[in-house]
């Protein structure tokens, strides 16, 4: 079992940066890949990016590339996104998800966390 739980969204202005953390407790953390997603009101779930175990496999969605960054410190069991250059589309609740092995589909994610939610004004 794996419990993940997300900190750090908030009220943003476009051009700035906040910092997502994901906390997990439970057994054989470091073993997990973790997923980060969104979901604005009305759409469906999307893709953010991912980081593999051991943090040398990191992938992100083309409308997040060059201003998110995802890393790891397994010493912390947890997991950031850092968002720099926020934009109002960003605007959306952010999940981590873990899972054995990397995936881009939120359907083969195992473990969620509750969401936090990052709100961008222009």
């Amino acid at each position: 079992q794996v419990l993940l739980e997300e900190s750090g969204g908030g009220l943003a202005q476009a051009g700035d940066s906040l910092r997502l953390s994901c906390a997990a407790s439970g057994r054989a953390f470091s073993m997990y890949a973790r997923g980060w997603f969104r979901q604005a009101p009305g759409k469906e779930r999307e893709f953010v990016g991912y980081i593999s175990w051991t943090g040398d496999t990191v992938y992100y969605a083309e409308n997040v590339k060059g201003r998110f960054t995802i890393s790891r410190d397994n010493a912390k069991n947890t997991v950031y996104l850092q968002m720099n250059n926020l934009k109002p589309e960003d605007t959306a609740v952010y999940y981590c998800a873990a899972r054995l092995g990397v995936a881009r589909a939120p359907a083969d994610y195992r473990y969620w966390g509750q969401g936090t939610q990052v709100t961008v004004s222009s």
